[in-house]
């Protein structure tokens, strides 16, 4: 059976190696003999939760299908700073060559699943559900919020075409809420769901009216979030939306709001240390192979 996500992923990395490699990686090839057998690890230099490693085989697999990626933990795991998270075995000029490509993803996939760790960890205790945005990086959406997943998020809508998210200047265009939610349901023939920004109390009333499948609180203080659960009472899920950070989102979360959407999960991560160390194999090892 095929795995979609890698179906997916596929033609993205193809396309990442292509840029790196051009119309060879001079260097290696000057360098490394031809199928000259060569292992490798990947190694954790900081603390973080690990989210990618299927994405590194896929690369390596495109270069040369020879190449062995044995993951030594499983994706989404917390890893200390030390720890040796994968070994690759296979012909030197693809680990080389597919090394920088297979770092770049694995290493921002794990900083995207370890940030998204701390903020599931600081709403621990509550009903409150960490979402992802669409502030992901271009061409990169698909491993950005693969790594959300791992990292213990949820995933918001993928893109435009999943989900009707009916925001400030979509109102102002449509001349009002009601007349916004209207139009949706007059044209959308496969009747997605559909949410709507509010950015007041008034403004909540009038989308409870609508029988939305969900609200979205914009940029409210803690006492309108409050305010806003106690009024809406179950009838719609809520998402609390902007300026939040893992100092705030306790609190946001103590409000009672359904869905936090954190922007900052994806569009200034850091990514995570990784090294790839690699070491020509002895005698003893080629045989085993």
């Amino acid at each position: 059976m095929t795995d979609p996500f890698l179906d997916q992923a596929r033609p993205i990395v193809r396309r990442a190696l292509d840029e790196d490699i051009g119309d060879g990686d001079v260097t290696t090839l000057c360098t490394i003999p031809a199928d000259a057998p060569y292992q490798g690890r990947f190694l954790a230099k900081a603390d973080g939760v690990v989210a990618g490693l299927d994405v590194v085989a896929l690369t390596f697999s495109l270069l040369d299908d020879r190449v062995q990626l044995t993951p030594l933990i499983a994706e989404g795991t917390f890893v200390q700073k030390g720890t040796v998270i994968a070994t690759a075995q296979g012909p030197g000029r693809a680990l080389l060559t597919g090394e920088r490509v297979a770092l770049n993803l694995l290493q921002r996939m794990s900083g995207i699943a370890g940030l998204t760790r701390r903020f599931v960890d600081a709403v621990n205790g509550t009903n409150a559900v960490i979402l992802d945005t669409r502030k992901t990086a271009p061409g990169l959406r698909l491993f950005d919020k693969r790594a959300v997943a791992l990292g213990g998020g949820q995933n918001h809508r993928i893109g435009l075409y999943d989900m009707v998210l009916i925001k400030d200047n979509h109102i102002a265009a449509a001349a009002g809420i009601t007349a916004a939610v209207e139009r949706v349901r007059a044209s959308d023939d496969r009747r997605r769901p559909i949410e709507v920004e509010v950015k007041n109390l008034a403004e909540l009333d009038e989308a409870l009216s609508l029988h939305v499948d969900r609200i979205m609180l914009d940029n409210m203080t803690i006492d309108q979030m409050a305010e806003a659960v106690h009024i809406t009472a179950g009838r719609t899920g809520l998402e609390a939306s902007g300026n939040v950070s893992l100092d705030t989102v306790g609190a946001i979360a103590a409000t009672g709001v359904d869905f936090i959407s954190v922007g900052a999960l994806t569009h200034s991560v850091r990514a995570m240390d990784i090294s790839f160390d690699l070491e020509e194999l002895t005698t003893d090892d080629r045989r085993r192979m």
